[in-house]
């Protein structure tokens, strides 16, 4: 599922722009600026890096992951041995933090449908999600500069014995002071219509200023034909 968007060399993992922009267009449906093969300052989607975790260590009852460093099309990236806390690493660089707690999984179709319906709902909540988020307390990142940094995501499951579960939104939030603000969007595990788990992805947001409809529209505009001219055929 994921061979075709990074290159496993003798030691380390790396990442092409091409690969991490096909990723994200073809995958992800996320059409940030940064992951576009020609970005002044390219950088691979997390949640591809989120992927291979799974893809390499399996699913595990609890998991956390803290996003520490930028990765590029010159990192190189270095998986440890499996155990229940490691660092991805770039050299003497952690680029990605790694918490597990309880049983583990190694089901290769569990793996697969969690990573499609994990990174669907994640690339998708930009701007359908956080823009009315932060519209209701009357702010809106800054359209020139949209910073948004993704820190941290977490899964928790109530049992491993599943196939095929699917992510539905929950109750999302954000808070702010003055500038710089953090979201946390939540989400539902369902198997069969029953909840298995449930988990959160936190992101972090700078330049923070009035909201402003006509800039929103504006904006969602901008994106929209952004993402029909850049979608792969």
């Amino acid at each position: 599922m994921l061979s075709p968007f990074y290159q496993q060399h003798a030691d380390y993992v790396s990442i092409s722009r091409e690969q991490g922009c096909r990723f994200a267009k073809c995958v992800a449906d996320d059409y940030n600026p940064l992951h576009d093969k020609d970005a002044k300052r390219f950088c691979v989607p997390g949640d591809l890096l989120f992927s291979l975790v799974l893809s390499r260590y399996g699913i595990s009852e609890k998991m956390e992951f803290t996003f520490a460093g930028m990765v590029d099309e010159n990192t190189k990236l270095n998986f440890p041995e499996g155990a229940d806390e490691f660092d991805i690493t770039s050299g003497d660089k952690v680029m990605l933090k790694v918490k597990r707690e309880g049983k583990t999984s190694q089901c290769q179709t569990l793996t697969d449908s969690l990573i499609k319906n994990y990174v669907e709902f994640s690339g998708t909540t930009f701007p359908h999600v956080i823009i009315p988020l932060m519209g209701k307390q009357d702010v809106m990142i800054n359209p020139a500069r949209p910073m948004i940094i993704y820190e941290s995501m977490l899964i928790n499951l109530d049992t491993l014995e599943i196939h095929a579960p699917t992510l539905e939104y929950a109750e999302p939030s954000f808070e702010y002071t003055g500038k710089r603000g953090k979201i946390t969007l939540r989400f539902n595990l369902l198997e069969n219509g029953v909840k298995v788990g449930c988990g959160e992805k936190h992101m972090l947001v700078s330049g923070i200023q009035q909201y402003c409809q006509d800039t929103v529209d504006d904006l969602i505009t901008f994106y929209n034909q952004r993402k029909e001219t850049l979608k792969p055929a």
